[in-house]
């Protein structure tokens, strides 16, 4: 049991002792593996090793690099030292990573060393899996630690967002905060007896939160440096995972690897938790037949507000397929309108023990909460009357086509009925006469055929005639950002570049179609 609400003490190292907290397979096919025990004792030195340097209570440490036990352990020992983690995107523009290292205010770097090049800020850098005298070995300074007595509003992360434009908002959270999620996810015994498999980015807070939870719960983990499909399947089928978490690109890439899915025995997987987008009828069925032992989660969360906003039916009323859940018994909620009303359709609100402080020195920006407390999350949900609440989509992705409102996901799930169909991605274009219009980028599957015409015909024998592409492309794969979820922007660039070609040299995205 935790005893602190520091975020950096979560788990017992001594309850489990030896048994591997985390295996981080290699390139060479080997694996780095650490106990509970020696992790906690290498978060210590770190944290020894921080203070002794002189860094104080609440000053920030950004971290940049891929997923690693290094990257852990600081993570670990930066918080138990009383400092602000800043986990960082080490996919962003140096001019960004530069903006984030100022904004944030950070003393030290702490990464790997091809990506601690990328800024140009003199901060000292304490460099990974590094033997030479600025790595993490030289700087740690073994020994006991007493961590950080963490108060109910001191800072443990600060998480910058990956918004498609414009300078990310660091987002400010509080050990305590990050505590009651853990604390509140451990009661629900989400992962008793699984061994999860990690590889999307710590970055971001779906992968960073499930790590404070596996070791909250005393799993060990399989940590991915970053996600490869082959690479994420070998793995599956070598350590025997049955817990993994993903996004649908991540699930089409898996897909498209067919000789090996043949391969791989891949029985031992029971959970498959999704999150970051909407998961479709397709999708589901397209994951069940990947992995039919295993039951799947439709999962939602927000940097700002966690990941704990829905759970099960409080009568034990099953889910539907493609809902996200019922508000969960200690979070509230409330559906908004773009009018102000409360309904069952409308942006979502929440208020919870988990819900950031605020967005770091953005006075720019209008308040991300209302009069009350609540947190306005930006994603509009439908609530049925046994208030089951559904995905519909993000208040930023609506567009207007002619006098409709359309979200992306409407009509991606309109496309992916298609038998052929694996995965669609919808943006809107400029057009004269509609304003904006829909068209789609599709994934077919693996084996199956289909025209552009094909697909168009069957959205509009489907849907509403407004909802359906008005272009269709079809592609191999989808352009990712840094947190493995499709990276509309570059879709939208490389659509308005076909449709409204003004600058010949652009370019559209690695796999787009000449």
């Amino acid at each position: 049991m935790i005893q602190t609400t520091n975020l950096g003490t979560g788990f017992d190292s001594r309850r489990p002792g030896r048994q591997l907290a985390f295996i981080a397979p290699a390139a060479d096919g080997g694996a780095r593996e650490i106990a509970f025990d020696h992790l906690g004792e290498r978060a210590d030195g770190i944290a020894r090793a921080l203070r002794g340097r002189g860094y104080q209570p609440g000053e920030r440490v950004a971290i940049l690099g891929r997923n690693s036990i290094d990257y852990i352990a600081s993570l670990l020992g930066i918080l138990r030292a009383g400092l602000v983690a800043v986990p960082i995107n080490f996919k962003f523009p140096v001019a960004t990573l530069d903006k984030i290292l100022q904004d944030s205010g950070a003393r030290l770097l702490m990464g790997d060393a091809d990506k601690l090049c990328g800024p140009t800020l003199a901060l000292p850098r304490v460099v990974f899996e590094s033997a030479a005298a600025d790595g993490l070995d030289a700087f740690a300074d073994p020994g006991e630690f007493t961590p950080f007595a963490a108060g109910p509003d001191d800072l443990a992360l600060l998480l910058y967002t990956s918004g498609s434009t414009g300078m990310p908002k660091g987002v400010r959270l509080t050990h305590a905060s990050h505590h009651w999620v853990v604390q509140t996810r451990l009661a629900a015994h989400e992962l008793e007896g699984e061994r999860v498999l990690v590889a999307a980015p710590l970055y971001h807070m779906n992968a960073l939160a499930l790590v404070l939870l596996t070791l909250a719960s005393h799993v060990t983990t399989v940590l991915l440096p970053q996600f490869n499909a082959a690479e994420y399947i070998r793995a599956i089928a070598r350590y025997r995972c049955s817990w993994l978490t993903a996004v649908p690109p991540m699930i089409a890439m898996m897909l498209q690897e067919k000789n090996l899915l043949q391969q791989s025995d891949l029985t031992s997987v029971r959970v498959v938790r999704m999150g970051s987008a909407p998961v479709t009828d397709s999708l589901f069925a397209q994951i069940a037949h990947l992995l039919p032992a295993a039951r799947i989660i439709n999962a939602y969360g927000t940097t700002e507000g966690g990941p704990v906003v829905f759970g099960p039916h409080p009568d034990g009323i099953a889910t539907p397929r493609r809902s996200a859940g019922h508000a969960h018994g200690q979070v509230r909620l409330r559906l908004r309108d773009p009018l102000g009303r409360l309904g069952q359709r409308g942006i979502l609100e929440l208020k919870s023990p988990g819900l950031m402080q605020g967005y770091h020195q953005r006075p720019d920006l209008p308040s991300p909460f209302t009069d009350d407390g609540f947190y306005i999350t930006g994603d509009v949900f439908e609530r049925d009357d046994q208030g089951f609440h559904t995905f519909v989509g993000r208040l930023d992705d609506m567009f207007v086509s002619g006098a409709e409102n359309i979200y992306p996901s409407e009509v991606e799930a309109l496309i992916e009925r298609h038998p052929a169909v694996q995965q669609a991605c919808v943006v809107p274009v400029t057009d004269e006469i509609k304003g904006t219009k829909p068209v789609a980028w599709v994934i077919l599957r693996p084996g199956r055929r289909a025209t552009e015409a094909e697909l168009k015909a069957f959205a509009l024998e489907q849907g509403p005639a407004y909802l359906h592409p008005r272009h269709i492309w079809l592609v191999e794969s989808f352009p990712l950002a840094g947190t493995n979820k499709i990276d509309r922007r570059a879709l939208l660039l490389a659509a308005e570049q076909r449709i409204h070609p003004r600058d010949a040299s652009a370019s559209a995205y690695p796999g787009a179609p000449a």
